[in-house]
């Protein structure tokens, strides 16, 4: 799998703070085997977000683009706005399922706006912008993220009970 990380960050963007959460999720998605082919980190944006999201999915330069940043409330949060814009059909359970087990860890969870879905055929998650939450997320979605891929993909086998427990 290819995947590629945007970081929507303000201060990152003018060298004021490290991205920590973009190299994080790079080592984290290499010890499963994915190879990051692509990340950038630019302000929160709305319209530089749209274009670098419609940029790399329709070039395909991954299966997978992860956002980290701008899922909060605060007036700059338009990352899941401009997913939104992006997208081509929602998968609300990814985010709901980000929610749910963050939920656990803290009842700050509920202020998450974070979206998922598709453009063309490549996957894009929103995940927070903090080391820590965007790992979290992540291991959170992760078992149902090959599949999704391949069934973005054009996978059509018949995938009935395969995680059934």
């Amino acid at each position: 799998m290819r995947a590629a990380i945007l970081t929507l960050s303000d201060k990152g963007s003018r060298g004021e703070r490290i991205d920590e959460s973009g190299p994080a999720l790079a080592a984290w998605l290499a010890e499963r085997g994915v190879i990051t082919v692509h990340t950038d980190l630019i302000s929160d944006d709305f319209e530089q977000i749209v274009s670098v999201l419609i940029e790399w999915a329709d070039a395909d330069r991954a299966d997978l683009i992860l956002t980290t940043g701008g899922t909060g409330v605060s007036p700059r949060d338009v990352t899941p706005e401009a997913t939104m814009r992006v997208v081509d059909r929602l998968i609300p359970g990814i985010g709901e399922l980000m929610r749910l087990k963050s939920l656990e860890k803290t009842p700050m969870a509920s202020l998450s706006r974070a979206v998922a879905g598709t453009r063309e055929q490549v996957l894009i998650i929103n995940l927070p912008g903090s080391p820590k939450g965007a790992l979290e997320n992540l291991e959170a979605i992760w078992p149902v993220i090959g599949h999704a891929v391949e069934k973005i993909r054009g996978d059509e086998s018949d995938c009935g009970g395969q995680f059934s427990r």
